[in-house]
């Protein structure tokens, strides 16, 4: 049974599943949101369409999946797994997950079954065809605080789009990092998903501390905005400069050391600002 446990949380990507939905919980916090079911719901129901999203992508790429050492150990590859059990797990995420996302409002059910297509069928076959799937990605990748904000109200507005484009702008670095890190094992299963047609180079390097500098305004939106207030202004600010900084030393050094620590930053740095927005708007009323 743990065995079983273990490859369902591998095939769904359980852990990158529980990221997401802090995520798509920061946004429905901070748009005023704070009933229980709700945030049951929300979670629960996130979870099983972004497990579903994994799974599918997993599903298409096993053949590729097995030619990469950080995916090869997949049960797909492994054989732990059929094809069969794999669809089905699959489905059973996705109708579940959007029918708890339709029990909110049917703007959040629309979210999460766009974001599952897009990723699935637009990003997932994109990759190993142009390095701007990164940029279709980033599009799947930046609803989940969106559709936490319109599980709040059931409608789409300012406050949402400013979320959405926040983490929309992250995913350039964050993703960037991460294809750096993994760079050979990518480009061993036909993947080359670097800004640059060069790879691991000046110019990737570049793009990424391009996006990261336009973070710290972007960042600063809601306290622009008036939504927020000072700590947004301090913690946000600081937190900008350290991941740009980290980026700028990247594009000194091409070294691996420092993308995998750009890498690991940008875990840290989104859930950090998020929730700063979220409880540093508790004296601040955002105007809907």
């Amino acid at each position: 049974m743990s065995n079983k446990i273990k490859q369902y949380a591998s095939f769904t990507k359980f852990r990158l599943s529980f990221l997401v939905v802090v995520s798509a919980l920061s946004g429905y916090l901070f748009n005023h949101g704070s009933d229980l079911y709700q945030i049951f719901l929300l979670m629960i129901g996130g979870m099983l369409v972004t497990a579903a999203s994994n799974g599918s992508n997993q599903i298409w790429e096993r053949d590729l999946d097995i030619l990469m050492k950080r995916t090869s150990g997949r049960p797909l590859p492994m054989k732990n797994m059929s094809l069969t059990e794999a669809y089905s797990v699959v489905i059973f995420c996705l109708l579940v997950g959007l029918f708890m996302l339709s029990l909110l409002n049917w703007a959040s059910f629309a979210l999460g079954l766009l974001a599952y297509v897009l990723y699935v069928f637009v990003y997932t076959p994109m990759k190993r065809k142009s390095s701007w799937a990164v940029f279709v990605g980033a599009f799947p990748g930046a609803i989940p605080p969106m559709l936490g904000a319109v599980a709040a109200t059931g409608e789409f507005g300012f406050v949402p789009g400013i979320l959405f484009f926040v983490q929309f702008t992250w995913q350039f670095p964050h993703f960037w990092a991460i294809a750096w890190v993994v760079d050979e094992d990518y480009r061993a299963g036909g993947f080359s998903l670097l800004p640059s047609r060069h790879g691991k180079s000046k110019n990737s390097a570049f793009q990424i501390a391009a996006y990261s500098l336009a973070l710290i305004p972007f960042s600063l939106m809601p306290w622009w905005l008036g939504w927020t207030g000072i700590s947004t202004l301090i913690i946000v600010s600081a937190m900008g400069i350290w991941f740009f900084l980290l980026s700028y030393k990247l594009f000194l050094t091409c070294d691996d050391k420092d993308a995998r620590k750009l890498m690991f930053a940008s875990f840290v740095y989104l859930p950090i600002i998020q929730f700063v927005y979220v409880f540093d708007k508790i004296e601040y009323l955002i105007p809907y």
